[in-house]
């Protein structure tokens, strides 16, 4: 009986579906769940969007706007293209069928609809997005930001005070100033040299470019900040190492303003609870890597500069983080095996500085020991670019400042082990305590694509050693295919590869078996 009701419910909801389609559009029923989404992280008390969108009133008072920042896809600010490399981590991409709805509300005068059909608003926690962290580590002072509408780069060390070493699995900052804080990076330094650098100026933080700021001696780079991203939580024994006695070094950006103000921002760092099996590791690719220098874009010119490098051993790569200024128009990221096959990476065809971000891959890519990653950044350095800050154009070279330009690359990393191609790591866990507490259940991720005729990737995790089957049905309840029968699969992440092409056209459940649990995921074959 309970396996002929789970398998009649999608077929109800598949007709309810239907007949919301001929029902007028209203806030409460199909707009909030949209809104709250993809808006609210932003858009909501004491971040960084402009207004709220809390509620039904404060999305109408926006309504015309909100229509036509989506349509031109403008918000939500999504910028890779996501018909290029693999899916990202935390994508806030509206769908066709999403922009249109909301499209569809505004037109028909925004109606709210029976308010009992709304989701309730979401909830956000207090003094951080991921848990309680383990060591929060202040501003000793405020900073004062001039008003004199120029970007700001101030580098501050904040000491951890560890005695000994401490594996980090996240790095949230809690800007003290959301309308000044654009973005920000950070380092390791067990050195003491950004510590002297700050000592040496009466202010408190300093200003530096490159070496000369102390990065060239700094660790690895940890996670970045970028307005709106939810913190990187490392789950599967990952982590990163903060050394003992060591500072944690900030270089942060505040925009330009023409009225000032002060910020004092907080880091939380979170440690694992056990030791971690494996350490993230980062490489940066910068103008040396580039391979048609130099890095010089000379006035009224359009210059694609190209960096490569070469993996020295077999590597899992769990992300990237294209980083340049206002002349930069597009990146795009590849890598070539020795075997000459291509493994798109990410294109962002249109960037924004306004909007950069870190990119971190639902499921890792394996890359070959003397794979090349193949970068192309395209800047533009004439009147014809909008953002461009100098007009008359003149010559732009590296620099920190943002009428200055950047090559800026990095990579977070691992050192292959068998069977990283069947992690999943989309399934971001709500607190860092729930990602150290059940690293593992039994799930059946969402397929990829759907609708689908032909190849799909299905994704599960299992919770212990167990027997399980991977079948497929149709909605009459008949066995359509058993993709995988295990009579030992062992815990963790897999990836089955899977085409679906011998199937008439027509709605599915993929169902995943266990001997305690049995759990379902809808498939559509056009």
């Amino acid at each position: 009986m309970y396996r002929r009701l789970l398998l009649v419910l999608p077929i109800l909801s598949f007709f309810n579906a239907l007949g919301l389609q001929a029902q007028s559009v209203t806030w409460s029923r199909d707009v909030a769940p949209i809104i709250y989404s993809h808006c609210t992280t932003c858009h909501r008390s004491g971040e960084i969007g402009p207004f709220p969108l809390e509620s039904y009133e404060d999305a109408t008072a926006w309504a015309d706007m909100i229509a036509y920042t989506t349509q031109i896809r403008f918000m939500p600010p999504w910028k890779p293209d996501p018909t290029y490399g693999g899916a990202f981590i935390g994508t806030n991409r509206l769908t066709d069928q999403q922009i249109a709805t909301i499209k569809a509300w505004v037109d028909a005068g925004a109606p709210e609809g029976d308010p009992t059909e709304a989701p309730p608003p979401p909830t956000f926690p207090t003094g951080s997005q991921v848990g309680t962290p383990d060591v929060s580590l202040s501003f000793s002072s405020a900073h004062r930001v001039s008003a004199t509408n120029t970007d700001e780069y101030r580098f501050f060390v904040l000491p951890t005070g560890l005695r000994e070493d401490r594996d980090l699995v996240a790095l949230e900052l809690r800007p003290g100033n959301t309308s000044l804080v654009h973005h920000a990076l950070f380092w390791t330094d067990t050195t003491g040299t950004a510590a002297q650098l700050d000592a040496e100026t009466p202010e408190y933080g300093y200003v530096g470019r490159g070496a000369e700021a102390g990065q060239a001696r700094f660790g690895d780079q940890l996670p970045s900040y970028v307005p709106g991203a939810r913190p990187i939580v490392y789950t599967q024994g990952m982590a990163q190492k903060i050394p003992a006695n060591s500072d944690i070094v900030i270089q942060m950006h505040y925009a330009p303003t023409t009225v000032g103000g002060t910020d004092s921002s907080t880091v939380n760092l979170f440690f694992s609870k056990t030791p971690a099996r494996r350490y993230v590791r980062s490489h940066i690719m910068l103008p040396p890597a580039i391979v048609n220098g130099p890095f010089v874009m000379p006035p009224n010119s359009v210059t694609t500069f190209e960096g490569r490098f070469t993996t020295p051993i077999k590597v899992t790569l769990l992300g990237l983080a294209p980083h340049a200024h206002l002349l930069n128009r597009s990146w795009k990221v590849y890598a070539v095996t020795p075997e000459q096959d291509t493994i798109p990476l990410i294109s962002i065809p249109d960037w924004d500085f306004n909007w950069q971000g870190s990119y971190h891959f639902a499921q890792p890519v394996v890359l070959p020991r003397g794979c090349t990653i193949v970068a192309f950044a395209t800047y533009d350095n004439t009147e014809a670019n909008p953002f461009n800050p100098s007009i008359p154009p003149t010559t732009v070279r590296w620099g920190e400042g943002t009428t200055d330009e950047m090559f800026y690359l990095p990579f977070l990393w691992l050192p292959y082990q068998g069977g990283d191609e069947d992690l999943v790591l989309d399934d971001v866990p709500t607190s860092v305590e729930s990602a150290l507490t059940s690293e593992h259940d039994v799930r059946l991720y969402p397929l990829a694509p759907n609708p689908v005729r032909g190849p799909v990737t299905i994704g599960y995790t299992l919770d212990r050693t167990t027997a399980m089957t991977l079948e497929v049905y149709d909605m009459q309840g008949l066995r359509q295919s058993i993709i995988r029968h295990d009579r030992k699969a062992l815990p963790g992440q897999h990836l089955v590869d899977w085409d679906t092409s011998t199937l008439p056209a027509g709605m599915y459940r993929v169902v995943l078996r266990t001997n305690a649990t049995m759990v379902s995921q809808a498939l559509l074959v056009p």
